[in-house]
């Protein structure tokens, strides 16, 4: 006895039956939710307290300005150009190196602000800043 006729096409699932894996799937979830706090418990141990704090140890700057005669000041005292290399190359030597910040006139050449950015180039100076105001 058939239980359908020949002419029927015999249907192959197509699909993923999926409702044994949403089955695994919550029995896993409970199984987690169990065993978490579980785990928590740990043996109580007091922990000394101390601080830390982070010593950074910040390079200086360098301020060397030129003003508007062209002449170099180096925080503020005037430096001639023959020491200029001299001084840059020292502090290039330093750990940590110093970051160097050029201002310059508005009105000065900028010949001379090439020139100091050639010369902290040269002596090896990694950072090299410059130091504008702001437009109102």
């Amino acid at each position: 006895m058939a239980f359908g006729t020949q002419d029927e096409p015999d249907d192959v699932m197509n699909e993923i039956n999926m409702t044994p894996l949403v089955d695994v799937m919550l029995v896993l979830l409970i199984i987690f939710i169990i065993t978490v706090p579980v785990m928590k418990h740990a043996v109580n141990v007091e922990l000394p307290r101390v601080t830390n704090e982070i010593q950074q140890t910040k390079p200086k700057t360098i301020a060397l300005s030129v003003d508007s005669q062209g002449n170099y000041h180096w925080n503020e005292a005037p430096v001639q150009d023959s020491e200029l290399l001299t001084r840059l190359q020292a502090e290039a030597l330093k750990v940590p190196q110093a970051d160097l910040h050029i201002r310059g006139d508005k009105d000065v050449r900028y010949e001379r602000v090439a020139q100091v950015m050639a010369a902290a180039q040269q002596a090896g100076i990694k950072k090299i800043g410059f130091i504008t105001e702001p437009k109102n």
